[in-house]
């Protein structure tokens, strides 16, 4: 899945930055340098007062002495180091809780390495029996709607899908903000319809048209019945034709519409995807 390795970078270098940080700050500077001295390096050396205590070198600049530091830039790094680290771990914390896409990566990323050390089981084999079997019925389903549906936790199911998908025996696809999910023994075709079900005004004609049986009915009975404009029909009646959702009825000059064979489909699909929509 992809960005999973970003996270798990972005994550590890967070937690390094706080661990740094958090140990410059609570430990003092002689220890620093000590640790320097006893690891056989060179600690940093300070220019000495010379014999008439001048504080100035022999250019008029100011020398720095031992124990003198640079208090703006060395005790600024901890508090940066910490914030920063803060910082990218909100940012993933936060992107998780707004996106389901976003969500299911941190999850895959850092839950799922440690799952996958936990000895599997028959448990194991059996959650992902209920996850097949629930996406073999209801192809094209979110991350939220399916985990709710099958009273899973967030960590559980991320790693089982991750592990199906892994297997080759499930496909996965983002759709906006959520991460869809379905058999992967689908046809193509199948895969093409689910990942653009058909909704709104056009859902609602091939529903009118699907009522009316292969007698089918004129675009002026199909505008009334659904109170649009002329203008908007015949652009969303265009877009089905090419899509060969749609056919003439009759032969005349202003055929009446029915659903084709591909339509029939497509409806099913698309009312099954609206289903499922709204039980989540």
């Amino acid at each position: 899945m992809e960005g999973v390795r970003t996270v798990r970078l972005v994550t590890a270098l967070a937690v390094a930055a706080m661990l740094a940080g958090g140990w410059m700050m609570n430990a003092p500077v002689d220890d620093i340098v000590d640790t320097f001295d006893d690891d056989g390096g060179t600690a940093p050396t300070f220019a000495e007062e010379d014999s008439s205590g001048d504080s100035e070198g022999s250019d008029g600049e100011p020398v720095l002495k031992r124990g003198e530091k640079d208090d703006d830039s060395a005790s600024d790094l901890p508090a940066r180091l910490l914030a920063g680290g803060a910082g990218a771990l909100g940012s993933l914390a936060l992107a998780s809780i707004l996106f389901e896409v976003m969500r299911v990566t941190v999850l895959v990323a850092l839950v799922s390495p440690m799952l996958a050390r936990m000895k599997s089981n028959r448990d194991d084999m059996l959650t992902r029996g209920r996850l097949l079997g629930y996406l073999e019925a209801n192809a094209g389903i979110h991350f939220s709607a399916l985990r709710d549906a099958l009273g899973l936790a967030n960590g559980v199911t991320a790693y089982h899908l991750h592990t199906l998908e892994s297997q080759g025996q499930i496909i996965s696809w983002r759709d906006g903000k959520l991460r869809r999910y379905a058999i992967a023994s689908l046809t193509k075709e199948e895969v093409s319809r689910i990942r653009n079900p058909i909704a709104g005004t056009r859902l609602a004609i091939l529903e009118v048209l699907a009522e009316s049986g292969n007698i089918g009915l004129s675009g002026t009975e199909i505008r009334v019945k659904l109170a649009i404009s002329r203008q908007l029909l015949s652009h969303h009646l265009s877009e089905l034709r090419n899509g060969r959702m749609v056919e003439p009825a009759t032969e005349a000059r202003r055929p009446k519409w029915r659903l084709s064979d591909t339509g029939k489909n497509v409806l099913i699909s698309s009312r099954e995807v609206a289903r499922v929509e709204a039980a989540a």
